[in-house]
């Protein structure tokens, strides 16, 4: 969304709610602005301030109402200075959604995008027709997500409350109860996870969402610790999987596979060798290699792992044990 500006749909959004409330007479505030766009009550303040002060709208708060109101009721933004290749991108943006079909993000991304372009001038347009007929958008196939789950997970994300959960292990017949405090959502491959501390591990866990069941949001309010950075927990991570182990992974690529592979960017860390039969070696930095080893696997016998040893152990023994199944 960042190439979308999105400063400037949440005042779009803020605008129309504090027009509307002005005209019912029931009056928004931080609070509920926050809630309904889901970013925090400071966003919204900066940006009631930045209307007020720097666009000049007449934003009055008023006590007995505990909410803003306009002092013109018929005032609006002004409208919003967008090129034609601006709205051609929001709406190659709408389409791209499609990955999250079945999430409640998607119709609350989806009124998102339909509020900007209600806001478009008239001048500006785009044939939905043609964008139909012209672009296509294939995503990942999605787990099943109960929509509930989904919505009790943020919410205790946004409130800062422990979650309770039965979470099922992959190749674990039972599920384990689990108390989990929520510290930042994670959205991969059409899969979503929450990232927390566990009461059990006492540790900073992750949790897919698809593998949860009966959870509840409990009245136990958590303090986030304030040197938690996700970014910084992360590491060198390639994908979701991470430890507190760094390996340095090189891949050589055949000559075949070596374009295909150079198209892409595939770790913030990577470096290229190229050698002189055109084959290449790929090189990055990883603290886990579960997925790294399902990636080199994809590519089949183009892909050869040079270190480090127990990659090319964990990769060499998949590749047998998938022969060996051929052998009858």
């Amino acid at each position: 969304m960042a190439k979308f500006k999105p400063q400037f749909t949440r005042l779009i959004y803020i605008d129309q709610m504090i027009a509307e409330g002005t005209r019912r007479d029931v009056l928004p505030n931080c609070r509920t602005l926050a809630e309904g766009y889901e970013v925090s009550q400071r966003t919204i303040q900066r940006d009631v301030d930045y209307m007020k002060w720097q666009l000049g709208a007449p934003i009055q708060y008023e006590p007995s109402k505990l909410g803003y109101r306009y002092t013109e009721p018929s005032y609006r933004l002004p409208a919003l200075n967008i090129s034609q290749n601006d709205l051609f991108a929001v709406c190659i943006g709408q389409k791209v959604l499609q990955q999250y079909e079945g999430t409640p993000l998607h119709g609350r991304l989806v009124g998102v995008f339909d509020k900007l372009q209600q806001s478009i001038p008239d001048n500006v347009t785009v044939d939905p027709g043609w964008l139909e007929d012209r672009f296509s958008f294939f995503s990942e196939p999605a787990p099943q997500l109960d929509p509930k789950i989904w919505e009790l997970c943020f919410e205790a994300l946004r409130k800062e409350l422990t979650l309770e959960l039965d979470y099922h292990l992959p190749g674990h017949e039972q599920s384990h109860r689990r108390k989990v405090d929520p510290y930042h959502a994670v959205g991969y491959r059409a899969q979503w996870y929450v990232v927390g501390r566990c009461h059990y591990k006492q540790s900073v866990r992750v949790f897919a969402l698809s593998r949860m069941t009966d959870v509840k949001v409990t009245n136990d309010h958590f303090d986030p610790p304030e040197a938690f950075d996700f970014e910084e927990y992360a590491g060198v991570h390639f994908g979701i999987f991470r430890s507190e182990n760094e390996h340095a992974v090189k891949v050589r690529f055949t000559a075949t596979a070596a374009p295909y592979v150079l198209e892409r960017r595939w770790h913030p860390t990577q470096s290229v060798h190229r050698r002189e039969d055109g084959s290449i070696e790929l090189t990055f930095k990883a603290n886990h290699l579960f997925e790294v080893k399902r990636w080199i696997l994809s590519w089949g016998p183009d892909a050869c792992v040079i270190s480090p040893p127990e990659l090319a152990d964990m990769v060499r023994n998949d590749h047998t044990a998938g022969a060996s199944r051929y052998e009858s």
